[in-house]
């Protein structure tokens, strides 16, 4: 962590655990706690009074705090949200419903798609027309909005979205439409030109309504939390981490919770860019395993790869376009029910499965003794001898074997004649298997060869499962980073305050007007940089990229622009960035096609010093290890005692021969027979494959 920043708090909320991590000038203190989902911010209060006494001070000396947090993810998955009107233009209600026409599975004859999160009956459809050159072709009918106002009042409707025709090139009759609904109700109002204002209105009308969806849930949380930390004594301000990997304020998070909707992964995922930094690891894939869910995203030249849009709640694993589109910048990446307490079963088909459904904190695993009784990951890891029963959390929490053999032996073991510990080992195959395809999905989706990337792991989970995946991708380095078991909470520390501003205006480069571009230009500039201002008033960096593709193409790419005013002279230097790029996706450019710019993007964020660098030791001394347990060795696929040392027994460059386990506070490392692991300058685990030591390029 950084030195000289005062004292500051991460917290992430996850479905099973909530994690905080206390930074007093350098200096981390954490701890994990079970997640309390009447109340999530329970557990944060409950950990900063652990962590606050550990570093001896008072939660009144925290000068900031950020936080990150699934809950507007689950929303979404569990269907958990408020009733929603949408109010959309006429002859464009079920836009939502008929997304965009296409199978996303072709070939399967009874293939479902996902419902709307709007039924058709809260749909409702006004007359006014804005053209796809922002001229208004039919007035508003403000006769029909105040009748639909009525119709609004007498039901238990929780919020509004707007969504009209063009409304990313003139939102004029989007204004005019929540003025004068929210002179009638008192409910929340969400209009599409500034939650997404982007084109193709499928997508931009889904984002509104995912915002309307998760806004008053997300609003009386965020209120709520502001409340209790005041009470607790902390009356420092709260940022929030949005899904883009910057932070914005508690008011703008209230108000765009979609901004939220990967909020907590995307921590994890500065987490790791960092660690790649500051080993100057170029190619990394970044693996994140919690209690719930398991996070897959690819890292380049030290930063995430980054998209505009997103899908949340895919209905066909791994299928893109099942599930929701969200149209809002974002830190991309695969994102799976694949977590420790992931809960596994057998199909018909006599096949053992897992997730995605989750115990989550409440029940929990059927090891916690809370009162579950079916089994899950955490169960098996139990069995297969990965954890400590006696030493789980910190000894927070003591599990119980036997509670894991009998759910695992009446689910899974009795159902498929296997013994308690064979049934465990396929629970675990079954989903490292899955995490594997996953990450091969992800690498096919960008075009990428993730055999030669280095593994950074971390979450609870992940540590246990690292050299199992690289073993089935073909990875032969994985690195957990000291603080692996809270990572996304230590992300939030290093995230900057930053603000991605997006919106659409189409424009051939043939017929390039550089006075409207800089117009536009200009006012995302300024609406990102008033976002960050609200956080920091240190130097900043603009960064611009154009979303451009050949004319009648379906789909754009980014390409990186100055961050300057345009000019007439600037077009031929567009064409060929546009051109360069295009041969760098696909191969070659297409001569003599004409060109469009679609969308314009424009991030702010405020300038981090970097970091001191380090090189990877793949060398170290052997040390003796005293203590062992019984371990199920996969390789060789018979129970044997295996090695066991403390990690914060361990010194910089001392090698752990495997099969070992490094136990820790917060998680444990499954070094399995193919791996060695030395320890790094900074503490870092790094596990290498023993039959390839080559320095990663």
């Amino acid at each position: 962590m950084e030195t000289g920043q005062g004292i500051r708090l991460g917290a992430d909320i996850g479905g099973t655990f909530t994690d905080v991590v206390l930074d007093v000038c350098g200096t981390p203190y954490s701890t994990k706690v079970l997640t309390s989902h009447d109340a999530p911010e329970q557990a944060i209060l409950d950990g900063i009074e652990l962590v606050t006494a550990d570093a001896g001070i008072r939660p009144a000396e925290i000068k900031l705090i950020i936080h990150g947090t699934t809950l507007a993810t689950n929303a979404l998955i569990e269907r958990r949200g408020s009733r929603v009107a949408l109010i959309t233009t006429e002859g464009f209600r079920d836009v939502i419903e008929m997304r965009t026409e296409s199978r996303f599975e072709q070939y399967d004859l009874d293939l479902v798609l996902p419902a709307p999160l709007v039924p058709r009956e809260d749909r409702f459809a006004v007359k006014g027309r804005i053209s796809a050159r922002g001229e208004v072709l039919q007035p508003l009918d403000e006769t029909a909005l105040d009748r639909i106002a009525n119709q609004i009042a007498g039901q238990d409707f929780g919020s509004v979205a707007i969504g009209f025709i063009h409304s990313y090139l003139n939102a004029g009759h989007e204004k005019r439409a929540r003025e004068i609904l929210a002179g009638r109700l008192s409910l929340p109002i969400s209009i599409s030109s500034e939650v997404s204002p982007q084109m193709r209105e499928y997508e931009r009308f889904n984002t509104v309504c995912v915002n309307a969806y998760v806004r008053p849930r997300m609003s009386g949380y965020l209120l709520r939390l502001r409340e209790r930390l005041a009470k607790a004594g902390a009356v420092c301000p709260v940022f929030m981490i949005h899904s883009g990997g910057g932070l914005i304020s508690l008011e703008t998070a209230a108000e765009y919770p979609v901004r939220l909707v990967e909020s907590g992964p995307a921590g994890g995922a500065i987490f790791a860019a960092d660690i790649s930094r500051r080993f100057s690891l170029d190619r990394v894939l970044s693996y994140d395993m919690g209690g719930t869910t398991a996070k897959i995203c690819l890292i380049e030249g030290f930063r995430p790869r980054t998209a505009r849009s997103f899908e949340v709640a895919r209905t066909y694993r791994f299928c893109k376009g099942s599930g929701m589109p969200v149209s809002v910048p974002v830190i991309e990446m695969i994102e799976i029910g694949a977590g420790g307490g992931s809960i596994a079963w057998v199909d018909a088909m006599d096949r053992i499965q897992a997730g995605p459904e989750s115990s989550s904190s409440e029940p929990g695993p059927a090891c916690y003794r809370r009162g579950g009784d079916r089994p899950t990951v955490t169960d098996a890891d139990l069995i297969l001898g990965k954890l400590d029963p006696g030493n789980f959390a910190g000894g927070k929490i003591a599990l119980s074997p036997d509670s894991a053999r009998r759910a695992i032996g009446a689910e899974v073991a009795g159902k498929l004649g296997l013994e308690p510990w064979a049934a465990a080992f396929g629970i675990c195959e079954v989903v490292d298997e899955n995490m594997a395809n996953a990450a091969r999905v992800h690498a096919v989706e960008n075009g990428k060869d993730i055999s030669g990337n280095v593994m950074i792991a971390f979450g609870g989970a992940a540590p246990l499962h690292a050299a199992r995946l690289c073993e089935k991708l073909g990875i032969d380095r994985f690195l957990v980073p000291r603080g692996a078991g809270v990572g996304s909470a230590i992300g939030f520390l290093k995230a900057p305050f930053g603000y991605e501003a997006v919106a659409s205006q189409i424009m051939k480069l043939s017929r390039f007007d550089p006075e409207a571009l800089n117009r536009l230009l200009d006012s995302l500039r300024s609406t990102a940089e008033n976002f960050v201002r609200s956080g920091t008033d240190g130097e900043l960096r603009c960064e611009v990229t154009a979303f451009m593709r050949y004319a009648g193409q379906g789909w754009e790419i980014p390409v990186p622009m100055a961050d300057r005013a345009f000019s007439a002279e600037d077009r031929d230097r567009i064409a060929a960035d546009f051109r360069d790029t295009y041969a760098d996706f696909f191969g070659r450019a297409i001569d003599g096609a004409e060109i469009e710019l679609v969308t314009w993007s424009v991030k702010v964020q405020d300038i981090r010093p970097a970091g001191a660098t380090l090189s990877l030791d793949t060398r170290g001394r052997p040390v003796r290890i005293r203590d062992s347990r019984t371990v199920f060795d996969p390789d060789e696929g018979i129970e044997r005692r295996v090695g066991v040392v403390e990690r914060g027994a361990l010194s910089c460059g001392d090698r752990v021969t495997g099969p070992a386990i490094i136990v820790e506070t917060e998680t444990s490392t499954v070094v399995t027979s193919a791996f060695d692991a030395v320890v790094q300058d900074d503490g870092a685990i790094l596990a290498i494959r023993k039959e390839a030591r080559r320095v990663p390029r």
